[in-house]
């Protein structure tokens, strides 16, 4: 195979509402085969996803505009920021830019880069009565390697993937781990003769054989539970969100079992003494799972009955909470024990030893919830078992010294969670 890069120059500033397939038949000759990469900052500047901000607050409202655009912060260091953005992609600033525009204006990803590519191919084949493959490329970094690359952000007309498991290598060895990310080898061809400040945002890329194919760049997108790098550093307590609502896929046990030793690692009080004191129950098949629901439910409804509160009112407490219990692919019953804890006369003393070690459990039971996130599994604490510990330990066999503290739903989340609106320490630090 022998491939060819072929630049495309000419193209004046694009501007909203250009059209794009018109002006770059205007400046190429474009064959049957080929594939057309195209920067993805004059798909958002003709798409119109270019913002104005005030030059003189540029590093204010740049941070406001990757802050929109982020649906998740992997990793933070003063004011660099990598985000994860709505469509997947992980990369510096959620892909906002002030490189190739004036000033006061900045650059977001398009809405749907797929959909870019796809409208580019079919126009581009319709005008010229070629196959044409598109690709919508942007400079990202990596993680683990010095140096940014071009990449596909949006693929049309061709694969984005192959997949080489099952194939035997030259010496007979079955493969089980490749699959070539050929959208992203034609995109980092491209940028070769494209450059960052060439102004040549356009390239050809001729010649390419067994291309042909209806991808997307959504298959380059690893899912949450194969990504090992889903976040980092203090991110990784960040990340922790409360999530209620999930989808139906199983969250592999040894993803719970990972988040349980996690939940270990907690200061566990007279640690010294022996095991520690806590608990999770994982009330993994539905039968123990119905009567401890049951039995909680049966008690939340006669503590508020006694409240002389409304039938109605009852019924929507309860369903609210139990909707989530029942439904969550994960379901932990927390505990931790006191009798470990020392024994005292007076009340004040005693009342602390056994805050001491609900404390402890609480500390518990986030690091749980933060091993889940770390892992990309969303979680939620419902502290229904609080309001009926010793209901709560009887119906899972515990004796009076195990006292609940409450329960955590976990799952993979059926959507990303919001944005976590930020709070400095300031709002909660008080240095005196």
């Amino acid at each position: 195979m022998r491939i060819e890069v072929i630049p495309v120059t000419g193209l004046l500033e694009i501007e909203e509402g250009d059209d794009l397939a018109s002006l770059i038949s205007q400046h190429a000759e474009i064959r049957d085969g080929d594939v057309v990469v195209v920067a993805q900052k004059i798909v958002s500047k003709a798409e119109g996803r270019v913002i104005e901000i005030d030059p003189t607050q540029a590093r204010r409202e740049r941070a406001s505009a990757v802050a929109q655009e982020t649906a998740r912060v992997v990793a933070r260091r003063g004011e660099i920021v990598i985000s994860q953005t709505r469509h997947g992609f992980v990369c510096a600033n959620a892909g906002v830019d002030a490189s190739n525009v004036p000033p006061d204006r900045l650059a977001l990803l398009p809405l749907d880069p797929d959909g870019s590519a796809e409208r580019l191919r079919a126009a581009l084949s319709s005008s010229l009565g070629a196959r044409v493959g598109v690709v919508v490329s942007d400079t990202f970094g990596r993680a683990w390697r010095i140096g940014q690359t071009n990449v596909a952000l949006g693929v049309a007309g061709i694969k984005a993937v192959r997949d080489h498991r099952g194939e035997k290598d030259s010496f007979g060895m079955e493969l089980e781990a490749t699959i070539i990310a050929i959208a992203d080898e034609i995109a980092g061809a491209a940028e070769l003769v494209m450059g960052k400040s060439d102004g040549i945002p356009v390239a050809i890329v001729r010649g390419l054989e067994g291309a042909d194919g209806d991808g997307s760049a959504r298959e380059l997108i690893r899912t949450p539970e194969e990504d090992l790098f889903a976040v980092a550093g203090v991110e990784v307590v960040e990340a922790r969100r409360s999530v209620r609502v999930f989808d139906e896929r199983p969250v592999p046990d040894e993803v719970v079992a990972r988040a349980v030793e996690a939940a270990g690692t907690a200061p566990a009080p007279h640690g010294s003494r022996g095991a520690r004191p806590w608990r999770f129950v994982w009330l993994k098949s539905s039968e123990p799972r119905d009567g401890f629901l049951s039995a909680l439910r049966e008690q939340w409804r006669t503590d508020l009955e006694s409240d002389e509160i409304g039938a109605e009112t009852i019924s929507r407490r309860v369903k609210r909470s139990d909707e989530i219990l029942r439904a969550a692919p994960v379901l932990m019953a927390c505990f931790v024990s006191l009798a470990a804890a020392d024994h005292y006369p007076d009340e004040r003393r005693a009342r602390a030893e056994r805050d001491m070690f609900i404390a402890a459990g609480g500390a518990a039971v986030q690091n749980l919830m933060v091993a889940l996130a770390a892992q990309s599994v969303g979680s939620c604490w419902i502290s229904s078992s609080l309001f009926a510990p010793e209901v709560a330990a009887r119906a899972l066999g515990f004796g009076p010294e195990w006292q609940a503290l409450g329960c955590v739903a976990a799952g993979y989340p059926s959507e990303p969670p919001a944005a976590r609106q930020p709070a400095g320490s300031q709002d909660f630090l008080d240095i005196r």
